[in-house]
């Protein structure tokens, strides 16, 4: 079972061997109630999963154990969340613990570009490579570090928040607090930043269009419908995307040379057909000079990467472990 936790709603579903999701469903998140409001919106998603599968509330036999992605900070060591702003219900809470001691299987906790980074290595674009870098674009950046067919947590289970590696030391200031974070260049707020720049410069694009002729009203959305369409403006705004995550991959590929790196999240889809001009790119902004034999590909995952990511994390047949304790 994969639980997919977020500000707003939850997603669960339920995943076979091979990585393909059976049911799922969706459910409201109590965000800002009691720590047991949010912990009884992640049980009744995975109750109306089961009831899909078998008729029954609750969680089906043949599950052998429950993978949550949740926002961080978290400790995955632990099950812990520790206090995620968008999630102010828990604050150090023991959610592995708690979902464990309710179904009495294994549960695991991780962050959602962890997850599902592990879920593109067991089942999706990632298959067959030993070491693998994942990226998820959207309104954000997230990452995730695949060593051996294992996540790659750092010391206290930090590691790997590459969308707040800094490329420009004079860029604009990330909401982390960093400048020039390529979360703060690239993701879709950045995008659509630029996209409204050049409208306000007098540049004619259909954007203005899509957007009711308001500038201040562009999104990524309207950017990538627009570049779809043929509008030279915005293949310019999203080439400039290409040449700032090209700069950041080259900085990835000289610190870890992964097999394989994977990008997924919905301004990724957008790029998706700009993968190859990143990847042309990239020579010139790494010291490897084999960086063009690692393969950029798109993630096998769309909108359901949680909950795949979250199977994944308690994959019987992958090399992990999952909290058992249901004391």
């Amino acid at each position: 079972m994969g639980v997919d936790v977020g500000g707003t709603k939850i997603a669960a579903g339920l995943v076979d061997e091979s990585g393909a999701i059976l049911q799922h469903a969706r459910a409201p998140m109590a965000a800002k109630g009691e720590a047991s409001a949010g912990l009884t919106a992640v049980i009744s998603a995975i109750e109306a999963v089961g009831k899909q599968f078998d008729g029954h509330a609750g969680l089906p036999a043949a599950v052998a154990g429950i993978g949550i992605c949740a926002p961080g900070p978290l400790d995955p060591n632990r099950g812990v969340v520790i206090n995620p702003p968008n999630l102010p219900c828990w604050r150090n809470y023991p959610l592995a613990h708690e979902v464990a001691k309710m179904f009495r299987v294994p549960v695991k906790v991780d962050n959602d570009a962890n997850a599902a980074a592990l879920a593109e290595a067991q089942w999706g674009a990632g298959r067959g490579y030993r070491n693998l870098f994942y990226a998820t674009v959207g309104t954000g950046l997230g990452t995730g570090i695949i060593f051996d067919g294992r996540i790659y947590h750092g010391r206290t289970g930090a590691a790997a928040e590459g969308g707040h590696v800094s490329i420009d030391y004079r860029g604009p200031r990330c909401g982390c607090g960093k400048p020039g974070c390529i979360e703060a260049l690239a993701a879709g707020p950045a995008i659509a930043r630029r996209a409204r720049a050049k409208l306000s410069a007098g540049r004619e694009s259909g954007m203005l269009a899509l957007a009711g002729g308001k500038i201040e009203a562009v999104t990524s959305e309207m950017v990538g419908q627009a570049f779809a369409e043929g509008d030279a403006v915005a293949r310019e705004v999203l080439l400039e995307t290409v040449d700032l995550l090209a700069l950041w991959l080259g900085n990835m590929v000289d610190l870890l040379e992964p097999d394989v790196m994977i990008m997924g999240g919905g301004v990724a889809a957008m790029l998706s057909p700009l993968l190859g001009e990143i990847s042309k790119r990239l020579p010139a902004c790494c010291i490897n000079s084999r960086c063009g034999e690692i393969p950029l590909l798109m993630a096998h995952y769309g909108a359901d990467a949680g909950i795949a990511g979250g199977a994944a994390l308690c994959n019987p047949r992958a090399p992990l472990h999952c909290y058992d304790s249901f004391g």
